[in-house]
This record gives C-alpha cells, structure tokens and sequence, in this order.
C-alpha cells in the first residue's frame, strides 16, 4: 500500500498556487486543502455578524466560533459557512480588500492552523482521500502549519507576471487598466501578510519554483516532477 502524502505549497498572491495545487491533487487522487479560502471564510462571517474589523479580540472571539465547512475535494472545493455556500462570494474584491484585516490576526492565525493540522492528519488515515493524503497550500504551511510535510514547495513568479495572471482571474484581461486596477490589492495584501509569515523566500528544505515563464501545464509538470523526485527513494 503507497503511504499518504501530505504536499504543502506556499507562495504570494498571483503566484498560481491555488489553481495549480487544485490541479496536482486532482492529478494525484488526493485531498485539497485552500486555506486562504479558510481566511476568506472567517472575514465573510466576521463582516456578516457585523463585527468591526480592528477589533482583535471580537474578531477572535467570532471566528473561534464560525461554523465553517470546507470540502476538500478538489473537483469540488465548496467553502459553507452556516451551511452556506459562499465559495464565490469569498472571492469579491470587497472581501479581498479586507482579509488581511483578519488573516494578520495572531490568534485568528492559531484558531485556523490548528483546524489546517487536523485536515491535513485526517486525510493521511482516512478522510475524503481515504488516506492517500492531501495538497495544503497557503502563506504558510511549508514553514510552520506543516513543516513535516514530505513535499514542500514555494511556488513564486516576478511581480510583473502575477499581476498579468491575478487581473485575468479577477477582470478577465490583462491589459494595463486590469493590471493596475489589481496592483493594490495584490501587493498591499503580500505586503501585510509578510508581517506575520515569511512566504516570499523559502526557508530550509523549501524547493523553489519560479513559474514566470511557465504556462499552467508546464507548472504543472514541474511540481508533479518536484513530487516524484523528493518522495522517490535513492537507489
């Protein structure tokens, strides 16, 4: 019987990392893992329950509480809050404009990893994956929700070809009005982050992968390439 794999790719905002983590569970047959959905998720709830953002301790205090549901079935990665499909309504600009409110939150950051830890432990014995194990990805699983993972990865791409990739996912071009429409929200939100976790330079053990120049496939291909060589045993 092959033993679980847990996978754990970090890496900054446009970098591909959501879409090509999707991807390479579907390929591998194992669980997905979106845990800047699970930050998403905890604004949306926070911001529904009319709780004021700078308020640290409310906040806590709310998203210790938030009755969240994520599949991790990566054909099906639905996020439900009080059973509520909100899996693209976390996506609005107005909730990207706000997640690092939360996600910079020290004990909101605690409150999630430890619901992280618990999926990525339940899938390698038994869960959506039936134990074959899971792709995380996020800011910071590879250094501190799971730095025991067999693969870790920073997938990263210059400032100039994350922009081009987050304006096509949010405006559906690339052009320069798109671009510059999606500069404030992608560098502002690397830059709050990175005030709280390290995820622009991987740390000991982290394989770097820069996909500037790479198509979705081939960034594909690489990771896929980066998976087989690190769990393939020396001959």
């Amino acid at each position: 019987m092959t033993p679980p794999i847990t996978i754990a790719i970090d890496g900054p905002s446009g970098s591909g990392k959501s879409s090509v983590s999707k991807e390479v569970a579907r390929r591998l047959g194992v669980a997905y893992l979106d845990t800047g959905a699970m930050y998403r998720a905890a604004t949306w709830w926070c911001l529904r329950e009319g709780v004021d953002l700078t308020d640290t301790q409310a906040v806590t205090a709310v998203v210790d509480t938030m009755p969240l549901t994520m599949s991790v079935n990566p054909n099906d990665p639905t996020v439900r809050v009080d059973d509520i499909n909100i899996s693209e309504a976390i996506r609005d600009t107005g909730i990207s404009t706000k997640v690092s409110a939360v996600a910079t939150n020290i004990e909101v950051r605690e409150i999630l990893r430890t619901l992280q830890r618990n999926r990525i432990t339940a899938e390698r014995t038994g869960g959506f994956s039936q134990g074959k194990g899971i792709v995380a990805e996020g800011r910071d699983i590879t250094t501190v929700v799971a730095p025991d993972a067999d693969v870790r990865i920073l997938l990263t791409a210059s400032e100039e070809a994350r922009l081009r990739r987050r304006a096509q996912d949010v405006h559906g071009t690339a052009d320069a009005q798109a671009v510059e429409a999606t500069k404030d929200e992608v560098l502002r939100r690397d830059a709050d982050d990175s005030t709280v976790t390290q995820f622009q330079i991987a740390a000991d053990g982290v394989i770097t992968l820069d996909s500037s120049d790479l198509d979705f496939e081939q960034t594909i291909t690489a990771v896929l390439n980066i998976i087989e060589h690190t769990t393939t045993p020396a001959q």
